[in-house]
């Protein structure tokens, strides 16, 4: 699959997404369907994703967010501050409204992994360790280290060591758009990168299969 023309961009605790101006609607849905369809880790399980509050007509993001949130992702449009002050009432309102929505998504978000979003690449000596799942936007070099206990998603070469599912979840899985890593492991079980790896060409993912972790070629 081409890289699309939606646009990803890192946040601490996130993804931003931009479109094209002239994107339809349609041609939108259909390619976020097709990236969260394909398996590929294009947004892991978890992950706030946010949108521009201005881009889309209030039943567009509904659509939107409902197709997210099948995915067991949570989608928040995109803050913007206000120039001037609100007066105190319409503070108090939006107090209230903000305490709402905070009450009605706390259980959604209990049961969701946090992101954490890693723009940059990790050189040999980093560690990073966190309890959800990790996203670089960079390498990971060899020496450096991933520790986490949701999946991981590299976008760029692995060469260091990844530890996905390290609280004992197996259904957690590795990508990277080039996995040639020290060594990998998913919950109990541990790989190495063969000696002269063969590359594809394709992002790979690396997850447990009849008890062994297995890689295998994936369309972004």
């Amino acid at each position: 699959m081409s890289e699309g023309k939606i646009k990803i961009k890192g946040e601490n605790d996130g993804l931003m997404l931009g479109f094209p101006v002239d994107m339809p609607f349609s041609e939108i849905m259909e390619e976020l369907g097709q990236k969260l369809e394909s398996g590929a880790g294009f947004f892991l399980r978890g992950t706030l994703v946010r949108v521009p509050r201005d881009r889309f007509a209030k039943e567009e993001l509904a659509q939107m967010q409902e197709l997210f949130r099948t995915h067991g992702l949570i989608c928040r449009l995109a803050k913007l501050e206000p120039a001037v002050p609100p007066p105190t009432h319409a503070r108090e309102k939006v107090k209230k409204h903000v305490s709402a929505v905070s009450q009605e998504t706390a259980a959604e978000t209990q049961e969701l992994q946090r992101m954490l979003v890693i723009d940059k690449t990790l050189r040999g000596g980093q560690a990073v360790e966190t309890e959800g799942s990790v996203i670089v936007f960079g390498n990971v070099n060899p020496g450096a280290q991933i520790t986490a206990g949701g999946s991981v998603d590299v976008r760029g070469t692995c060469r260091g060591v990844v530890h996905a599912g390290a609280a004992g979840d197996s259904t957690a899985f590795i990508i990277a758009d080039h996995l040639m890593p020290t060594q990998i492991r998913i919950a109990n079980y541990v790989a190495r990168s063969p000696d002269e790896p063969e590359y594809s060409g394709k992002a790979e993912r690396a997850y447990v299969k009849d008890g062994q972790i297995v890689i295998e070629p994936i369309e972004r």
